[in-house]
């Protein structure tokens, strides 16, 4: 008996994350459905992928409409073999900056793509990973969901949103047997922080690269067994992510608002 290829749907993956996300599950074998906006982008991916050998689908995809995403998820599933094992909402933006010096447009497409999008991406997706057995789904969250942050207070509010969605969804489908996790890095060295300079950059300096963001997802979609029977929901990325995860868990609040404000530099 043929054992159906595993498939792997990413949002935003024309660069950054999304790009090296997409690469390493091609190596993995898994049959990848890339989708962005930026179709340049995916061009060049989808040529890397299949110098390697690997099977990919790509699209356009405006994360932000409805519609379609319902459209891309459903055309890769069919791709697929009607089957999706792995989602990953992965495409958001980030915009760095005092809340009231940002423009309020901005800061709207911001929740648009960070929070909706992963809404968008959850609803279309969930049919096909109910009936594809052991799926899971990758929210791309960060450590700005531990504590609201100074000059990243839109996208920091985007990230607990997501942090929040993926724990009560984790519960609410794990009745279909669908994991529901959450990863959490801090700054990552992509296009998205190039002209990025606040409080906390300049702190904690942007050392993640975005392969150390997709070995992290990868690891997490199919964990060891002590992840596995611990239920773990949430994982950080990178040294400095996990002191900062462990140390909100035992600080108490007042302790954990001075030291994200001395990070900030506020």
């Amino acid at each position: 008996m043929t054992v159906p290829q595993k498939s792997v749907f990413i949002t935003g993956a024309a660069a950054g994350i999304g790009r090296a996300t997409a690469l390493t599950f091609a190596r993995r074998g898994f049959f990848v459905g890339a989708y962005d906006i930026d179709e340049v982008g995916l061009k060049t991916l989808a040529d890397e992928i299949d110098q390697l050998g690997g099977g990919v689908h790509t699209g356009h995809l405006d994360v932000t409409d409805g519609e379609e995403m319902a459209q891309r998820v459903a055309e890769f599933a069919a791709a697929a073999g009607d089957r999706l094992d792995v989602l990953i909402n992965n495409a958001g933006i980030l915009r760095a900056g005092r809340f009231e010096e940002l423009d309020l447009p901005g800061h709207h497409r911001e929740i648009d793509i960070n929070a909706k999008g992963v809404v968008n991406g959850l609803y279309a997706a969930f049919p096909y990973l109910r009936r594809t057995p052991n799926s899971v789904v990758v929210n791309l969250s960060s450590a700005s969901a531990i504590y609201g942050q100074s000059e990243l207070a839109n996208y920091s509010a985007t990230k607990f949103f997501v942090r929040g969605i993926t724990e009560a969804l984790d519960i609410e489908w794990s009745r279909y047997g669908i994991r529901v996790i959450a990863i959490w890095p801090l700054y990552v060295q992509t296009a998205m922080t190039e002209n990025i300079t606040t409080g906390t950059t300049e702190s904690l300096g942007i050392r993640l690269t975005a392969q150390d963001v997709a070995d992290t997802i990868a690891k997490a979609v199919e964990p060891s067994w002590l992840r596995r029977a611990l239920h773990q929901v949430h994982f950080p990325v990178g040294t400095q992510s996990k002191a900062l995860t462990l140390g909100s868990r035992f600080s108490p609040g007042w302790l954990t608002r001075l030291v994200n404000k001395r990070l900030a530099h506020s």
